[in-house]
């Protein structure tokens, strides 16, 4: 659907809820303030898009996470990773990581307090006092740097009130949930304040494990699990902040957060006509049916592609995610400006073990072993002098990580014992200059400079194989590569504005995904080989607006996106690998992107927002051919749209009614790069997920006067419709009988809160 189309059938439905109420009123819109610039600003003043939510939002809504993110900005879309529940697929504009790998580089941005979260594995943490959260869309090369091609995420937690106060929440909801938060402001103690938050939540899985269905197959395991996709987490926050001197201040966090739970139903929907699972192949697996038993692989009886709430696997099944982090903020105020610090140091083990055929056969079993720790160190300068504002800063950052990742197939006749290690040192400068030509026209320009070093340490090698000898080496011990990569980000930014209340801007920035190697490699030579950085080169130009005195608010952007070498796996014929790492595709992604805000009257608040996506690939070689012709675009749905509400139903000496509801939709879309047309061997249909719409409501009762402390009482519903839809696929391809796996969305869930401020 082209996207003309796309703006005449939605404009119509996105305005019509925004704007459905016009009754008179007197609140306003609250201001929220961000600092997506590295200086406080006005969300409706910055000249970028940039979506920014309040601690009232998030705590009605119960964000915890960024996996709540998704539908709150137009454009953005987020996912679990195939078959987990602790690692994000973050799509911004059509910008994406597909493969969750250690050795692979996010596509947005992720930052905590400032500093940056470097891999997609265990970014689904959870945070349980976030004060702030800033989407900002499209690249953010110049002032954020190296693999915020997409867009970044700021998650901004709540500082120390140097007051005593305490809050606690407790819940319970339907596959027996159960969760409690604490937060606790410590008070003062000198110059130096504190808080601490913590949170725990559990809950029964949402597909329960069931013996083995069909007895006449001969080689299915004993169950190996009694649920899966359940929830056991817990996470805490230690916050400490200290005003040593009129001008300095130091902010440090501590954030710690663990999960052990069993990872997403790898719930068969596919196996392809005519190859190895197929029963009327002459090459069938399955071995039957002799004497009514099956003696091979019969993956065929497994098949169903309506959701199931039972599932068998004979494989061990595990997902563990612990992630802690140290955040150290120095501000010091002088004749120059405010000179800030920002040093971090991150640190997560990251485990899964996953039954990938998602039967009790013994057909395909991976394991995730993962150590990774990351440090950055940032310095910067924000100031401004007459018309002139200015952001200068240097950065530092270094990781180092390593997977141990072992696989089985076929019951033993493939065993690879496959390992990858990695390190990156990266340096870069910048700076950015603001300048009030006019009282009204402002013109922004910056600059940043990046250089990195990247190694890699693989190994490949293959216990048993059919037809090679034991522990032949694909890759052997002691493979190691390493490269430099440098960039050079520009932007520039004409922003005019028209009143107090319209503010336009034309924006031109560039942004780059980190180059690096594959560490997934099935040869010495793909090992070698690094792949080269992916740039984005964008154009944009925006309206924000404020009226009926400033209770509504409407912002529109317009935006162009050319992709270059962009970073697309591959089939190729080379060596023993199925796929390799090439910068074999450019894109030209055009959009359109809405939100609105209304202050309907004192007591009701509507907000709505839709993106709407037209990706094109210029070019997709494969194959030495150009294919972009017949290539889906992966996790780019044509539109994306969300509309709330927050309704104060009334109010008394006995507390607040409040109701809020929120309706999200995303139109279906591709999962994988695959080809589009239906004759091929991987058709892209096979992994396009159907379009959705979720409904979600809260009903509270707030500010009950109960023995001098303020209580709450919710009712909360997710999913409200118990829409069944999928969300995410792994393709096996015809290589493996085009076994594909589908993973759902969670279904309906409901709970009641009990909240007391102290």
């Amino acid at each position: 659907m082209s996207l003309r189309r796309n703006l005449k059938l939605n404009c119509t439905a996105v305005l019509g809820s925004l704007f459905a109420l016009s009754t008179p009123a007197y609140a306003q819109i609250d201001e929220i303030i961000v600092t997506s610039q590295k200086r406080e600003q006005s969300v409706q003043d910055v000249p970028i898009a940039v979506t920014a939510i309040d601690a009232d939002y998030i705590d009605s809504r119960n964000i915890t996470s960024i996996k709540a993110l998704s539908s709150l900005a137009p454009n953005v879309k987020i996912e679990n990773t195939p078959g987990n529940t602790t690692g994000a697929q973050i799509s911004i504009r059509g910008g994406v990581t597909i493969n969750p790998a250690l050795t692979w580089e996010p596509t947005v941005g992720l930052y905590f307090n400032g500093s940056y979260i470097g891999k997609t594995q265990g970014s689904v943490f959870d945070v349980a006092d976030i004060e702030r959260v800033e989407v900002l869309r499209g690249p953010q090369g110049t002032l954020y740097g190296r693999n915020t091609l997409g867009g970044a995420i700021n998650i901004i937690t709540a500082k120390p009130t140097g007051e005593f106060d305490a809050k606690l929440r407790v819940g319970v909801g339907n596959y027996n949930a159960k969760s409690a938060r604490a937060s606790l402001n410590l008070g003062s103690l000198g110059p130096i304040k504190a808080k601490i938050t913590g949170s725990v939540e559990k809950r029964d899985g949402f597909v329960k494990g069931v013996e083995n269905p069909f007895p006449a197959v001969t080689l299915a395991g004993p169950l190996s699990t009694d649920e899966f996709e359940n929830v056991d987490k817990k996470s805490l926050l230690v916050a400490l902040s200290a005003d040593l001197t009129n001008s300095l201040t130091l902010d440090y966090t501590f954030d710690y957060s663990e999960a052990d739970q069993k990872p997403v139903f790898s719930q068969i929907i596919n196996v392809s006509p005519n190859n190895i699972f197929d029963p009327t192949f002459a090459g069938y697996a399955g071995g039957g049916p002799f004497g009514g038993l099956f003696f091979g692989f019969p993956l065929d009886q497994y098949v169903n592609s309506d959701r199931q709430f039972t599932g068998t696997v004979d494989s061990d099944i595990f997902e563990r995610s612990e992630v802690q982090g140290h955040n150290l903020t120095a501000s010091l105020n002088t004749d120059f400006g405010l000179l800030k610090s920002i040093t971090s140091y991150r640190k997560m083990t990251w485990e899964d073990s996953l039954d990938l055929d998602g039967s009790p056969l013994p057909l395909a079993n991976t394991q995730r072993l993962t150590d990774y720790d990351s440090f950055s160190q940032e310095l910067q300068l924000t100031g401004d002098t007459g018309r002139l504002n200015y952001v200068f800063g240097a950065y530092y950052f270094e990781d180092d990580g390593f997977t141990d990742n072992p696989q089985t197939f076929f019951g033993g006749a493939s065993v690879f014992d496959s390992r990858a290690g990695f390190t990156t040192e990266a340096i870069a400068a910048y700076g950015q200059l603001e300048f009030a030509v006019t009282d009204a026209l402002t013109l922004t320009g910056g600059l940043r400079y990046t250089e990195e070093d990247k190694t890699i340490d693989r190994a490949n090698i293959a216990i048993a194989f059919t037809g090679l000898p034991p522990n032949t080496p694909f890759v052997p011990e002691g493979t190691t590569g390493q490269e430099k990569f440098t960039d050079l980000s520009p932007q520039l930014t004409l922003a005019y504005a028209a009143s107090d209340d319209v503010n336009f801007y034309a924006k031109y920035a560039k942004g780059f995904k980190s180059g690096g190697f594959n560490g997934e490699a099935g040869s010495v030579a793909e090992t070698l080989r690094p792949y080269d950085a992916e740039t984005i080169d964008s154009f944009e130009a925006g309206i924000k607006t404020r009226f009926w005195d400033n209770r509504a608010q409407f912002n529109a952007t317009a935006f162009v996106n050319k992709h270059e070498d962009m970073q697309l796996s591959v089939f190729t014929a080379e060596g023993a690998a199925g796929s390799d790492v090439r910068n074999a595709g450019r894109a030209t992604i055009k959009g359109l992107e809405f939100e609105g805000l209304l202050q309907a009257s004192e007591d009701v608040l509507l907000r709505a927002n839709m993106g709407l996506l037209d990706p094109t690939y210029k070019e997709f070689i494969e194959f030495g051919r150009d294919v972009s012709d017949d290539r889906a675009f992966p996790h780019a749905p044509d539109v994306t749209a969300s509309a709330g509400f927050d309704w104060n139903m009334v109010s008394g000496a006995w507390g607040d009614l409040t109701l809020t509801g929120d309706a999200n939709y995303t139109s279906r879309y591709y999962t994988f790069p695959f080809a589009l047309s239906p004759q091929s061997p991987q058709p892209a249909s096979n992994t396009r997920a159907p379009s959705r719409t979720l409904f979600d409501a809260r009903l509270a009762w707030s500010n009950l006067p109960v023995a001098g402390q303020d209580v709450e009482i919710a009712v909360w519903a997710k999913n409200l419709t118990n829409e069944e839809y999928l969300s995410n696929f792994i393709d096996f391809g015809p290589g493996f009988g085009g076994l594909t796996n589908g993973y759902f969305g969670p279904p309906r869930t409901y709970g009641v809160t009990l909240g007391v401020d102290f």
